[in-house]
């Protein structure tokens, strides 16, 4: 009888694929990173043929690893960063990929702004237009770029395309599609008034078939079978919008159920039983067949700590691994009212397209290790604030699961905890986006009957955290100074995103 489950996970550099037993233990992993192309300021692209390389050759890695006939493996599920915007040409050959991390709609954004576009948008697909968003990245080739856009024959997202390459089909799957903003959401189909409201009535022939994330999308087809190791007709399910897949992978499948990924996002989330809450978030996406997601999101989580080390950290001593060395550089810290504060603005903010990253207030004395805690801090500020904004809409938890890059962390889930305000966990598998497109294939294999069934058979805790009741002033007074500075800066911000356009001729 075949055991094994193949969840992958395709992030914005990384693309990772883990086969599990039915009881969550890894059985092997195999991963590959990707680059990233920045043709011109806030341009951040990626090649369809690298993510499909990589894809298969991590397949094939992690099969071999395991030691397993393909033909053990029970069905596969994929998992992948949201918006952002992927295209097939006419043909179903690729075309373009813009990643989720891209801020050259900057412009239009501020300039929909002004027009009421999110008035329009918000009570149908419950977001306001921002500049990774899928639908707006459209508009802007729309506008910019409207060779390449005359060739767009099909648009989804990351995920899609690799179960497109798997299978031969071209569909997406809910919870991402609501995500990226162009579903309805409370009845779970595209919009033709929505699509309007982009300013994209006439792109509704681009978009996919629609499936609900455990779904057969299809099976592996013999050109992908040679590709990768996988067997022949292997079924494959529509897979999940990264963070949703997540939080199923870190055992968060309750109602009210809260989970905090530090990945390249900072993303903040709830479970919810109704499509809308009291108050306006940053999005909603599906959960199940039934449920949904309160979504608090942008690109200022752990992302900030990886630039710091590739920029301060390029070599650690004895062969450990510079994240460590980062982790033991803030715990040799007291924190001090006056350490230096760092906005985790490298990739703008999602209040502030024209937003930029920052330390304020380093001194003489003030050492490396400082700058690492104000990093660590700044990510945590960061999340507070969409934590804050999710609790004024009506979400309510008193806990949450962490996890992404920085949960690895011995010394940052304490920092989380404390800022927020609320004990945390740490699941035991690290690939939690992985597992949870494995307990989503199972599920639409059967083996499962829903995500919650997959979680209690898949997920275990491995550390908890309880905030420290000593630090709550201290955060409280530097977040607040981190907000005013903020506020403060946005005019400078908006003068540097002109001057470069100015110097660039590239609208930010």
């Amino acid at each position: 009888m075949s055991e094994y489950l193949l969840g992958l996970d395709a992030g914005n550099t990384v693309i990772k694929a883990v086969i599990f037993d039915r009881d969550g233990n890894e059985i092997a992993a195999a991963a590959e990173e990707g680059h990233s192309r920045m043709p011109c300021p806030g341009h951040v692209e990626r090649g369809l043929d690298e993510l499909w390389t990589n894809a298969r050759r991590v397949i094939r890695m992690c099969i071999e690893r395991a030691g397993i006939r393909a033909e053990e493996i029970i069905a596969v599920g994929c998992a992948g960063h949201g918006n952002g915007l992927y295209a097939l040409d006419r043909d179903g050959h690729p075309l373009l990929a813009i990643q989720s991390l891209d801020t050259r709609a900057a412009g239009l954004v501020e300039e929909w702004q002004a027009q009421g576009v999110g008035d329009r948008t918000y009570p149908i697909g419950q977001q306001r237009p921002w500049p990774s968003q899928t639908p707006t990245l459209l508009a802007w080739l729309k506008r910019h770029r409207q060779e390449t856009f005359a060739r767009i024959g099909t648009v989804f997202l990351c995920k899609d395309f690799i179960v497109n390459r798997l299978t031969g089909v071209s569909v997406s799957d809910v919870s991402d599609m609501t995500g990226c903003g162009l579903l309805d959401v409370a009845n779970r189909r595209y919009d033709r008034k929505l699509m309007e409201a982009y300013g994209l009535g006439e792109c509704l022939a681009m978009l996919p078939r629609l499936i609900e994330s455990s779904d057969i999308a299809g099976h592996v087809t013999e050109d992908a079978a040679a590709q990768t190791g996988l067997a022949v007709g292997t079924p494959v399910v529509g897979g999940l919008f990264d963070v949703v897949a997540s939080a199923v992978g870190s055992g968060v499948t309750r109602t009210g159920a809260a989970s905090i990924i530090a990945g390249t996002w900072s993303i903040n989330q709830v479970i919810i039983d109704a499509p809308h809450l009291a108050g306006p978030v940053f999005m909603s996406s599906t959960f199940d067949r039934e449920r949904y997601m309160a979504i608090e999101s942008s690109a200022t989580s752990a992302a900030n700590l990886e630039w710091l080390v590739r920029e301060l950290f390029p070599e650690a001593p004895d062969g450990r691994s510079p994240f460590d060395v980062c982790g033991d550089l803030v715990a040799a810290i007291e924190p001090a009212a006056d350490d230096p504060l760092y906005h985790p603005f490298l990739y703008g903010a999602q209040q502030d397209g024209n937003a930029r990253a920052g330390f304020y207030g380093v001194a003489g004395w003030h050492s490396k290790g400082h700058l690492v805690r104000a990093v660590f801090e700044g990510v945590a500020f960061g999340h507070r604030q969409h934590v804050e904004t999710m609790r004024r809409a009506g979400a309510v938890f008193n806990e949450a699961v962490l996890s992404g890059g920085g949960s690895r962390s011995l010394i940052w889930p304490q920092i989380f905890a404390d800022v927020l305000g609320v004990p945390v966990s740490i699941a035991r598998s690290r690939e939690t986006g992985a597992l949870g497109a494995a307990i989503t294939a199972g599920t639409g294999a059967g083996v499962f009957a829903d995500f919650a069934e997959g979680a209690a058979s898949m997920v275990r805790m491995e550390r908890h955290y309880v905030p420290n009741a000593a630090m709550e002033g201290h955060y409280a007074r530097r977040y607040a100074l981190y907000r005013d500075i903020a506020e403060a800066l946005a005019p400078i911000w908006r003068r540097l995103a002109s001057a470069r356009t100015q110097a660039t001729g590239v609208a930010a």
